[in-house]
């Protein structure tokens, strides 16, 4: 028995034929890996990394039964006796590390970007370029011997069990719910053949793979979609699985095209977990909490006041797949939280690149980007405590190096710091936090409050001189821009000038969107905001009285000020944030009354406000302060042009160090933390 402060967590979990070491699963994520037989060594490696780092039990990403369950054209499948041999080089690879592991078998019905794609009825999601044919009853039979026929190869190959998904909105899912079940036969109209599909097939698994073989479903419990399921129809389903042999009952939380978010930063920490203990407590077989589950305390906490038998943390292990093994020793304070930003790895999934993480850019890169102690220390400088200095400073660090990381401030963090601030990016202060932890274990030499100069950099020796001083605002080319009633973002974030109620904000990239958020919330108001604002403000009804779990209006939070975001462009204001994230700050912004304007020609400012046209049209905006967010100049002025025009000491000139420069002061645009974190991890594992 653990006397650990996290004991619910670690506490193992007896199934009946096979027990589980912990409390923890490893989420099903999508990397792109699976869709290539030649990556499967190097999927092996990333989920040997995870069950090394201790989790209780993983899931693969998605893997289609057959062609028309395709994700991508040939995308990863097991419906072929060759594909067992591809599959056992993941559960060879965890096995011998401990963990165990079940292939996800996922079926992307209508959701599929490929030409074959099926579903309950013949109407089009709006996610995917084809339209599904409906199955016919022999194409039903034929999807079931196919799911069916997947767990059979996958228990061949070694998985100790598989997940079947039927949430977000995929095939299964399709089937269940009226809003894309049209059908009139024995599959579509009451509860009981809607839900048809997925017992019969779980019943048939179970009685092809045998007792002792885990096999988990992950339940749709709000579909937050019109055409959703009701909670007595969620129970009926659950209930329905249970009987027909499931082991455990995993939960999922809205469709992809849903316009409520659910695992966005902004979303609360484990925003839906009294609908899972509502879940809990009318079904016997074990019942898994997920979504927004990012750190020990908030799993903990579920687990110990009887919410869930389980916790599923998916992204947090591609932050930190030593996740379980730091909880473990008491180190919950070197633990690389998970933020929800998205930007590596949903993003990165949906536009069809390898998923990653971005405070931890070797996630999906275990067999290319390795941190090993160096046979020659050298003595390495780095410039600047934002996220790509932070990162290469710890790594360089790590990989035997004697760094010192100067920063001109009184703390580090650089644009995190001014992140952190915005309403719903609170968890940026996780990876600041991790980062100074990071410092103390790694023995960095830490030198705070310290603009040191290029010839102080010569003079102390250093063999490797990194330069990540980040940016400086661009000012725009305006008239009457350089009067007091116009604000640079860090005017705003990080110098805390006063501004009025009436705002123009020139700029609608991210930083626009973030200052507009900054500027919308009260600051009398505590952050972050809680489980039942958010609702409020989305719509969300997580008692699911009504249909999908959709609430009948959207009460968001009275705006503090009053906003317009400018773009010169003409294309949709906000094109270019993130690709499943991006709607969700469109969305807030448009909840709260935020004018978004583009095309926009900015021709003067004065007493009067902002003076534009649009589309040739002339205006004024009578506004107190205009924010200037219109772009960055790279920060770099301590790199040298000519080593030895800049050395004004003769006695230095045989010493020529390298520099290097990363981040924002290499490339200024949007402040791209995900490409600065990245480079200075293998700029410092290639010193």
């Amino acid at each position: 028995m653990t006397t650990n402060s996290h004991s619910h967590l670690l506490a193992p979990l007896d199934l009946g034929f096979t027990t589980l070491k912990n409390r923890v699963i490893m989420g099903s994520m999508h990397t792109g890996l699976e869709d290539r037989f030649y990556n499967y060594p190097k999927l092996a490696a990333y989920f040997a990394e995870r069950a090394r780092g201790g989790v209780g039990l993983m899931v693969t990403g998605g893997i289609s039964p057959g062609r028309r369950g395709w994700l991508l054209p040939f995308g990863g499948t097991m419906n072929y006796f060759f594909d067992v041999f591809n599959h056992q080089h993941i559960t060879k690879a965890v096995h011998l590390e401990g963990g165990k592991i079940l292939m996800q078998i996922l079926h992307s019905g209508r959701y599929g970007y490929q030409p074959f794609v099926v579903s309950a009825s013949a109407i089009k999601s709006p996610i995917s370029l084809f339209k599904p044919r409906a199955l016919t009853e022999a194409g039903i039979q034929s999807t079931i011997r196919e799911y069916v026929h997947c767990a059979k190869l996958a228990q061949k190959a070694g998985y100790d069990g598989v997940e079947i998904m039927g949430s977000e909105g995929y095939l299964l899912n399709q089937f269940l719910c009226s809003r894309t079940n049209l059908r009139e036969d024995g599959w579509g109209g009451s509860i009981e053949n809607r839900m048809r599909l997925s017992v019969e097939i779980v019943q048939k698994i179970r009685a092809e793979v045998g007792e002792k073989f885990i096999l988990m479903y992950r339940l749709s419990v709000l579909d937050f979609v019109e055409g959703g399921n009701s909670w007595e129809e969620v129970v009926q389903v659950a209930r329905a699985i249970e009987h027909a042999g499931a082991t455990i009952l995993n939960t999922g939380f809205g469709w992809h095209e849903a316009r409520i978010p659910t695992i966005v930063t902004s979303v609360p920490r484990a925003a839906f977990r009294a609908v899972v203990a509502r879940l809990k407590a009318v079904v016997t077989i074990p019942v898994v909490a997920s979504n927004r589950i990012n750190t020990p305390d908030v799993a903990e906490d579920i687990l110990a006041k009887g919410d869930a038998d389980l916790v599923s943390m998916a992204r947090p292990f591609l932050a930190d797949p030593e996740f379980v093994n730091k909880v473990a020793t008491k180190r919950t304070d070197e633990i690389n939280t998970c933020i929800a930003c998205n930007q590596a790895c949903l993003d990165h999934t949906f536009s069809n690149q390898r998923a990653t993480c971005l405070v931890n850019p070797r996630a999906g890169y275990e067999t290319e980007l390795i941190y090993i102690k160096k046979p020659i220390s050298k003595k390495v400088a780095v410039v600047g405590s934002g996220p790509a200095g932070l990162s290469t400073a710890t790594v360089a660090a790590e990989c035997g190096h004697d760094v010192t990381l100067f920063e001109s401030s009184n703390q580090i963090g650089g644009q995190f710091r001014l992140a952190m601030q915005i309403p719903g990016k609170e968890e940026f202060a996780e990876t600041v936090r991790y980062f100074g932890r990071r410092i103390e274990t790694t023995g960095v030499k830490l030198r705070l409050n310290h603009r040191v100069t290029r010839e102080e950099l010569i003079a102390q020796g250093f063999d490797e001189i990194v330069i990540a001083t980040g940016i400086v605002p661009r000012t725009p080319k305006i008239v009457g821009v350089n009067r007091p009633n116009v604000l640079s973002y860090l005017d705003v974030l990080q110098h805390k000038k006063p501004v009025g109620k009436k705002v123009a904000i020139i700029g609608a990239g991210g930083i626009g969107f973030d200052v507009a958020e900054y500027l919308l919330h009260d600051p009398s108001v505590a952050l972050p905001i809680s489980v039942e604002n958010w609702c409020a403000e989305w719509g969300a009804d997580l008692t699911n009285l009504t249909q999908g779990g959709l609430a009948t209006q959207k009460i968001p939070a009275e705006p503090f000020r009053q906003l317009y975001l400018l773009q010169r462009k003409v294309s949709k204001v906000g094109a270019s944030l993130g690709k499943t994230s991006g709607w969700v700050h469109r969305a807030a912004l448009t909840h709260k009354g935020v004018i978004l304007l583009a095309g926009v020609e900015y021709n003067k400012i004065d007493d009067a406000g902002l003076h534009i046209s649009v589309s040739g049209e002339p205006r004024l905006l009578e506004v107190d302060n205009v924010i200037l967010c219109a772009g960055q100049d790279p920060l770099a002025e301590l790199m040298p042009d000519d080593f030895v025009s800049h050395s004004s000491d003769a006695s230095l000139l045989h010493r020529q160090p390298n520099f290097h420069r990363i981040g924002g002061a290499r490339l200024a645009a949007e402040l791209d933390a995900k490409r600065a974190i990245r480079e200075g991890a293998m700029l410092a594992a290639s010193l």
